[in-house]
């Protein structure tokens, strides 16, 4: 089998680039095809795969604002020379999925969502009070060009693999396909119980609009609990800005360190809604409950108990969920999750079901269904 990946960009190790990683070990032999690939950003894994870039990678600023180039995606990944494959597996958030594969490949998309910025999104994105007078003239109109394109494009895939029952049923309403669910894989190889409670609240997130760190930012500031943030982004500037010292920002942490800021926080925190979330699964490997938004991918990954609920807490409980993005139910959540207690083994169990073996074993039985090995 001649196989290569298709990922949308390699700038870092987020969600998307673990789930590439468990491709990489489960394909050490294929060619990796990106956007743009900022050496040494992303796992050693994923580094030693042969790694070819698009025109993108030769644009000024790339490192730091390959998003601006949003426009030329669908060209770029449209330009991938991919005849000698006979198999592709596009890794794809945006653009990937949109490759052009010689016409008797079997092209396997795993899709993290259907690309969010120009459908469901948009708003958080691009809308009122985000752009200046010139780009909020010419963002809708790429914008719905990219929405056709975007459409438009899924007919290249042979078979979707979505991330998480969320997002099957976005790619059903976009695309007009049905999907196979395959959770994402989390290594809980380097994961423990921990018991520890070191007296704060965590997020681990990038500083993306739709992640809603301002939330929990708004809403720290007013209970002026602990909270430490893990990682960095477009909105860095702004929401260290708005924080009170009693939240602390600490940029990345490499896998040791982070591991610590799991194992010592009293619980974590996932105030936006994503389409299945790699996070929330690694602190309950570590023993440790949720607070999370109750939409989205969480409802997949957590046991949650609704912070307005008047009933019994259900005894295989992980997390707490509140239900609008404002900041007395996150609050409420708090206070609810301070009310509960919680067993870090219990929690622990739960998360274990999304190892990275039971991912590696669903996409691999996709691939061989196809080829008939």
């Amino acid at each position: 089998m001649n196989i290569a990946f298709v990922h949308d960009w390699l700038t870092g190790m987020r969600g998307g680039e673990k789930c590439l990683e468990a491709l990489c070990e489960l394909f050490p032999e294929a060619d990796l095809y990106t956007l743009v690939h900022v050496p040494g950003s992303v796992s050693q894994t994923i580094e030693t795969h042969p790694i070819r870039t698009s025109f993108i990678q030769k644009m000024p600023f790339v490192r730091k604002q390959y998003r601006s180039y949003l426009p030329l995606f669908p060209t770029a990944v449209e330009l991938f020379d991919l005849s000698r494959y006979d198999t592709v597996v596009s890794s794809s958030h945006c653009a990937a999925k949109g490759i052009v594969p010689r016409p008797d490949a079997f092209h396997l998309c795993y899709c993290h969502t259907p690309m969010r910025y120009v459908w469901d999104m948009y708003g958080a994105y691009f809308g009122k009070g985000k752009l200046g007078r010139v780009s909020g003239c010419v963002v809708p109109l790429f914008a719905n060009y990219l929405r056709m394109w975007d459409a438009a494009s899924s007919v290249r895939v042979d078979r979707f693999a979505a991330n998480s029952e969320h997002v099957r049923k976005r790619i059903r309403k976009y695309y007009g396909r049905d999907a196979d669910v395959v959770h994402p894989p989390v290594d809980t190889r380097h994961t423990r119980l921990s018991a520890s409670d070191e007296g704060y609240y965590l997020i681990v997130s990038a500083f993306a609009p739709y992640k809603r760190l301002d939330l929990a930012i708004e809403t720290f500031n007013r209970l002026g609990e602990k909270l430490v943030v893990v990682g960095s982004g477009q909105d860095e500037k702004r929401l260290k800005a708005a924080a009170k010292p009693n939240i602390e920002f600490v940029g990345w942490a490499q896998p040791d360190r982070l591991g610590a800021f799991y194992a010592g926080c009293r619980a974590l925190v996932f105030p936006g809604e994503e389409d299945f979330g790699i996070v929330p699964v690694e602190a309950q490997c570590w023993g440790k409950p949720v607070i999370a938004y109750g939409r989205g991918g969480v409802l997949e990954t957590v046991n949650g108990h609704w912070a307005d609920a008047s009933t019994k807490p259900r005894r295989d409980a992980t997390g707490v969920f509140f239900r609008r993005q404002t900041i007395e139910d996150l609050a409420e959540a708090i206070r609810k999750f301070n009310r509960m207690g919680f067993d870090p083994e219990t929690v622990r169990k739960h998360a274990l079901s999304f190892d990275k073996s039971v991912f590696q074993k669903k996409i691999k039985h996709l691939i061989q269904q196809r080829i008939g090995a």
